[in-house]
């Protein structure tokens, strides 16, 4: 199944996919908060599909367990809306060790008027046994650029999805995520030299990653994915 998103559902993509063969679940899902986006360049985003319940959330964090080898590290996105429930279903399964922030280098969108402008998103990070980190132990904030003219309302930066899949795993092994939206996961996995298995519900999101994923294939060397970070 390696380098390869599915079109479907992740709760029944996942049960094929042999127990203990996963290197790390890194994975941006919906936050139960029924998000509606502001507007791109030309149209609204679309509402993101299963944004308004959480009832995934526990099926899908059971089933990471199964599929994640001992001694493994993962993130999990969410937002502050909801951190209290996926904390408390994660800690059921994996190990929560720390809630690292996104410092997005940008203000989002919002009450203009009437609330301060928000400017992190926070990650989870979670383990199965113990895990080493390579190279240098960082801070648990995390400055890179928000993505500007992105195809998909929460897309991430894929330097930030290079930056976590780099300190937890090796060359060759093996990334899951059950929400691919545009293929960020995908596209950093392949640039740094990592197996990926993905999934996306949404066809029109399906096929905007399935491209992203054909041309990030065609580049010859992974970028600096270090270069966008300011952690000293």
């Amino acid at each position: 199944m390696s380098n390869k998103i599915y079109l479907g559902d992740c709760l029944n993509i996942m049960k094929d996919i042999e127990s203990e063969t996963i290197d790390m679940i890194a994975t941006d899902p919906p936050y139960g908060m029924a998000y509606e986006g502001n507007f791109s360049d030309t149209t609204p985003w679309r509402k993101i599909e299963n944004d308004d319940n959480l009832d995934w959330l526990e099926p899908f964090v059971k089933e990471s367990y199964r599929i994640a080898k001992p001694n493994t590290s993962h993130f999990m996105f969410c937002s502050w809306h909801k951190v209290d429930v996926f904390k408390q279903v994660l800690e059921k399964y994996f190990t929560v060790k720390n809630l690292l922030i996104w410092l997005k280098k940008g203000t989002s969108i919002g009450d203009l008027e009437g609330d301060f402008a928000p400017q992190f998103e926070l990650i989870f990070f979670f383990t199965k046994g113990r895990r080493l980190m390579r190279g240098r132990r960082d801070g648990n904030l995390l400055p890179f650029s928000k993505i500007s003219g992105r195809e998909h309302p929460t897309e991430k930066p894929v330097p930030l999805m290079q930056y976590l899949i780099s300190k937890f795993t090796e060359e060759g092994e093996t990334v899951f995520d059950g929400f691919m939206g545009v293929g960020s996961t995908g596209v950093a996995a392949q640039q740094i030299g990592r197996k990926f298995v993905g999934v996306e519900i949404d066809e029109e999101y399906f096929s905007i990653a399935n491209r992203k994923l054909n041309e990030a294939n065609q580049l010859t060397l992974a970028p600096d994915f270090l270069e966008d970070r300011a952690l000293e």
